[in-house]
């Protein structure tokens, strides 16, 4: 744990959604204490945990600890580490577990570890009787920034990523900042690649503030909970105003439908993480748009900038291996979820921190912006 960790106090942000409105708390040390964060949402003292061989190995005897501590039993089942674990068997399997452990709609699931376990567990729990509660317990940057706050919950397929899923809000997220200590740098910059993105769609002066900041946030834990806060209540401002993603919450998506694309090509392997396909998705958005017109040549070249200077990869040339040409891409694209009557729709930028949706980018401009990145 960094050195000023202990001084930090945890804080909350509030997502507002009424009857399904929960908090997010985000501080150092939150697994120690997750016995008394949880003990309050429980109907009785017994709780089923869904984690992974990575994080089982470092972290899960301190959160059953922690729970043993309130008098609160657990049981774990722990999945494969990787975004091959977002499938149909994997989740057959924890359903299947989650009714052995005679969880009923009344009791809590809890997913520990990164994106992946998130969605995995969240639509377990959205589909298990018709509905149980769960809690999201984030061990990445880019779960705690991202995936585990707003209810989107799902799994891959052959066709493409998150194509199946269900809307389900947590109850609560305990987002541990110390825990990202843990982290490779390779996946604290594939999170980052998120937080980044919060600047990027609709806060220029965030983005201006990681330009200064971003390098430091891996070792100065008070920058690290300022980053992570921020992220968080610029998400729950959105799906508050937007939950299912009719409007609005759709700019969450900037360099996704990239991104998604690049992910599907090398088959959602460790050649790309999600986080890195999201950065390479921004810096390619921002060029598009400033080959359209509609920003300067000066908002690309500072995405471009800042992300070398995190030590990211931003274009295709980064990506290890062979990647399928220009026009398979864009079949690739075709098969996201923000496909509207067979349009592409992108989120692009009239500037740092002023994304907006559309649907009308020329062939030759987007298929000029791939084989230049390459």
């Amino acid at each position: 744990m960094t050195e000023n960790a202990t001084l930090i106090p945890p804080v909350s942000v509030h997502v507002p959604l009424g009857a399904r409105a929960y908090d997010v708390r985000i501080g150092a040390g939150l697994i120690r204490d997750a016995g008394r964060e949880i003990a309050p949402f429980l109907r009785r003292p017994r709780v089923a945990i869904v984690t992974d061989e990575t994080v089982a190995a470092l972290h899960l005897q301190q959160l059953q600890q922690a729970l043993t501590a309130q008098g609160i039993s657990s049981e774990a089942l722990t999945l494969p580490t990787g975004e091959s674990t977002k499938s149909w068997p994997h989740l057959t399997r924890t359903v299947e577990w989650l009714l052995e452990q005679r969880v009923e709609r009344d009791d809590i699931v809890l997913a520990f570890g990164g994106g992946v376990i998130g969605d995995l567990l969240g639509f377990a729990a959205a589909i298990l009787r018709r509905g149980v509660r769960f809690v999201q317990i984030p061990t990445t940057l880019l779960a705690q920034v991202d995936s585990s706050v707003g209810g989107k919950t799902g799994i891959n397929s052959a066709q493409g990523k998150n194509l199946i899923g269900a809307f389900h809000q947590p109850v609560l997220v305990l987002a541990d900042i110390s825990v990202l200590d843990s982290l490779r740098p390779r996946d604290f910059l594939a999170g980052y690649g998120e937080v980044a993105k919060y600047g990027l769609l609709g806060d220029a002066d965030f983005f201006e503030w990681l330009e200064e900041n971003g390098p430091r946030l891996r070792d100065d834990m008070a920058l690290r909970q300022q980053a992570v806060k921020h992220s968080v209540a610029m998400k729950a401002g959105i799906v508050t105003r937007d939950e299912t993603e009719q409007g609005e919450r759709a700019l969450l998506n900037l360099g996704h439908t990239f991104g998604h694309a690049l992910e599907a090509a090398t088959g959602y392997s460790d050649r790309l993480l999600h986080g890195e396909g999201v950065a390479i998705g921004c810096a390619l958005a921002f060029d598009l748009s400033a080959r359209m017109g509609l920003c300067s040549q000066e908002a690309p070249s500072r995405v471009l900038a800042h992300l070398r200077q995190m030590g990211m990869p931003a274009a295709l040339r980064d990506i290890p291996g062979e990647l399928p040409d220009d026009e398979a891409l864009i079949t690739l694209m075709g098969q996201d979820k923000k496909v509207v009557d067979g349009r592409l729709r992108f989120v692009l930028a009239r500037g740092i921190g002023q994304a907006f949706i559309s649907d009308d980018v020329p062939r030759d401009l987007l298929i000029r912006t791939l084989s230049e990145s390459r």
